[in-house]
């Protein structure tokens, strides 16, 4: 019998965002006879945790909720976890010997970008090296194009859309770098989605002649939902009636709370917070809405394509890839009077939308879930 590889996989935690459930969705797809993997964590929380496969070893630098506020208690345990990890990422020789007991891998992954030096440092030059990209780094300010460059480190750069995979390309230097780039679509259960939609609401009242567009994403100011509130105001005040729906948390969860207080919103306005299953919502909701500022490829389209939802998008990257260059939903400039245009349409003429409604009805994703994890798999193998 042929030896297990060897994979050290490692993301920060396994909270809510898409790269989370993308990652968790791979490993259940995964053929355990095939592989030894050891999946490590700066965070031992979040919600797919119950969902990694039994068989997968999962390690941690620190257990607990992750500490999105800078209360004075909360500061001593989150300095020493930032601490922790750093003294870890300069010396990794410590982590290596000390958490993964001296294992030598065949294969280190980075899920995610955030963990490209953690991967790269590594004291197993043996290993071979994947990174896996779900963000548009060239929208990321920290991220300059030598800061980009440092990815072609790794022995394949896994991109999930046609523009990362440009932005690599672009920045190559030779025929090897180039070679190195592989575009794979994000793995994603449709099953799974239309069953957990037929479950029920809670804790949120739809209301049958009133509009509501729902906005699904962690809170973090890359996700506009900023945008979306001040253009929400400002429908309202030209006598719009309609409700805005923000389901998920994250950092940036009390400023956008706080906001919509301030703009005397919180009658119209909804945040629901974290929820495990935000399906039932998308589903009674009337429209969805992207108002993100960049994405990489926003998973969140899928599931309302899934569930054939009429949807609004700011043209961020896999935008067009995903709503067919625009036939399956409104594409709108990535700005507030794009996303103020895109609203106002559909409030003043919803059987616009019916064209795209038509395309849903009979439309088959081109991205599924086996055709992605085979070719993870085969990428794998062949290293």
């Amino acid at each position: 019998m042929p030896q297990k590889k060897k994979i050290l996989i490692r993301i920060g935690s396994l909270r809510h965002g898409g790269a989370e459930k993308v990652l968790v969705t791979f490993l259940k797809n995964l053929p355990q006879d095939q592989y030894e993997i050891d999946l490590l964590l700066n965070l031992y929380s979040g919600k797919y945790l119950s969902e990694v496969p039994d068989w997968i070893n999962i390690i941690y630098l620190n257990k607990g909720e992750m500490i999105t506020t800078n209360r004075i208690q909360d500061i001593p345990k989150k300095a020493a976890r930032v601490i922790y990890q750093n003294a870890l990422k300069k010396f990794p020789k410590l982590l290596y010997n000390g958490k993964l007991k001296g294992k030598k891998y065949d294969i280190e992954f980075a899920a995610i970008h955030g963990m490209r030096d953690e991967i790269l440092n590594s004291p197993l030059k043996s290993s071979k090296k994947i990174v896996w990209i779900h963000n548009d780094l060239s929208e990321v300010k920290e991220y300059t194009e030598a800061e980009i460059k440092k990815f072609f480190g790794f022995d394949k750069i896994m991109v999930i859309s046609e523009k990362i995979e440009r932005l690599f390309l672009e920045l190559a230097e030779n025929e090897i770098q180039k070679s190195k780039i592989v575009k794979i679509y994000n793995p994603l259960d449709t099953d799974e989605i239309l069953v957990k939609a037929e479950q029920p609401v809670v804790n949120y009242e739809f209301e049958q002649n009133i509009p509501t567009f729902i906005s699904v994403g962690t809170v973090f100011p890359q996700k506009g939902f900023d945008r979306l509130l001040k253009v929400h105001k400002k429908l309202l005040e030209e006598g719009f009636k309609h409700k805005i729906l923000i389901v998920g948390n994250g950092y940036d969860f009390e400023n956008i709370k706080k906001l919509k207080t301030e703009l005397n919103l919180d009658e119209t306005a909804t945040m629901l917070g974290f929820t495990d299953n935000p399906y039932p919502y998308f589903k009674n909701a009337d429209f969805y809405i992207l108002s993100s500022r960049y994405e990489g490829f926003p998973t969140v389209l899928f599931e309302a394509i899934t569930l054939k939802k009429k949807i609004i998008a700011t043209e961020v990257s896999g935008v067009k890839e995903m709503l067919n260059n625009g036939e399956l939903g409104l594409i709108v400039e990535n700005s507030e009077a794009g996303i103020y245009s895109g609203m106002k349409k559909v409030l003043l003429d919803s059987q616009d939308f019916e064209k795209y409604t038509d395309k849903l009805k009979d439309y088959k994703m081109p991205f599924n879930l086996e055709n992605s994890v085979q070719k993870i798999i085969s990428i794998l193998d062949k290293m």
